[in-house]
């Protein structure tokens, strides 16, 4: 009896640790910015992967800096993020594998209507940021590492620009509440234009520049390496990139609009040629 016993022990704990596997294998980790969350997107998408594949998605939506770090303490099991400098450098340091292009959109400027630093008859996004600098114009910036703060500062550089002083602020905020701040202080800002058409009914803000080249906005998607961290759940990353990648996610992102305007750009297995 005392050996049947044992026995009926070890089965259980055996039953009891196959279903908690099994039960991790089917939940999926995803650093992710701020702005496919605000913007809406994963709230489409995800719920149609979670039904073609069984597994839930656990989204965590902070700025491409914090992404990575996460990814590379390996407390997530992939990451969605849009800076592709810091992308390559994670992927060459070991971190990640696998990394595809997903989508693309752009920066855009915005400000008060008034635009009291004349930035919407600006040639180049450095004039623009020049002006603004010039005239001490209030202008917001996100200040955490996000892949929009990477974008901003590489503009202030290329505009030759060290931006400080009282009408520069840093919120260390996520885009929604930067617009909400900078609405609020007629100021400023930069953010991505996928971010802005959820928010633009809300802000009393304006397009003030757009078009330079360099204010595209590719992102990608790169699972952690397997590798490094063992215990990540590789195989369900795996999943969710070729379905995001795939030909069905493509076409719902391509899809995906806010009162009839697109806010992404599907761009899986291309060279991500930027459009102007």
């Amino acid at each position: 009896m005392t050996s049947l016993f044992l026995r009926s022990i070890v089965l259980v704990g055996i039953l009891t640790l196959s279903n908690l596997t099994t039960a991790d294998t089917a939940v999926v980790r995803l650093a992710t910015t701020t702005s496919t969350d605000n913007s809406g997107l994963l709230a489409l998408l995800l719920p149609e992967f979670e039904k073609h594949t069984g597994i839930k998605v656990q989204v965590i939506a902070v700025g491409t800096g914090k992404a990575l770090r996460m990814g590379r303490d390996g407390d997530v099991d992939l990451v969605l993020v849009h800076a592709p400098a810091a992308e390559k450098a994670f992927v060459d340091a070991g971190y990640g594998v696998d990394r595809n292009n997903v989508m693309y959109n752009d920066f855009v400027l915005v400000g008060p209507a008034a635009d009291p630093a004349g930035i919407s008859q600006s040639g180049d996004a450095s004039i623009a940021l020049q002006r603004i600098a010039a005239g001490k114009a209030l202008f917001v910036s996100r200040g955490d590492d996000s892949g929009t703060h990477k974008k901003e500062h590489e503009l202030w550089r290329s505009a030759g620009i060290a931006p400080a002083g009282d009408w520069y602020r840093e919120a260390g905020q996520g885009m929604g509440k930067v617009l909400q701040i900078s609405g609020e202080l007629d100021a400023y800002t930069i953010t991505d234009r996928g971010t802005w058409i959820a928010y633009r009914d809300k802000s009393t803000l304006q397009v003030l520049f757009e078009g330079d080249p360099r204010l595209f906005n590719p992102y990608g998607i790169i699972a952690v390496n397997p590798q490094r961290y063992p215990d990540i759940n590789y195989q369900g990353a795996a999943r969710l990139i070729d379905w995001i990648t795939s030909e069905t996610g493509q076409q719902m992102i391509g899809g995906f609009n806010i009162s009839g305007t697109h806010l992404f750009t599907p761009s899986a297995n291309t060279s991500q040629v930027a459009r102007h």
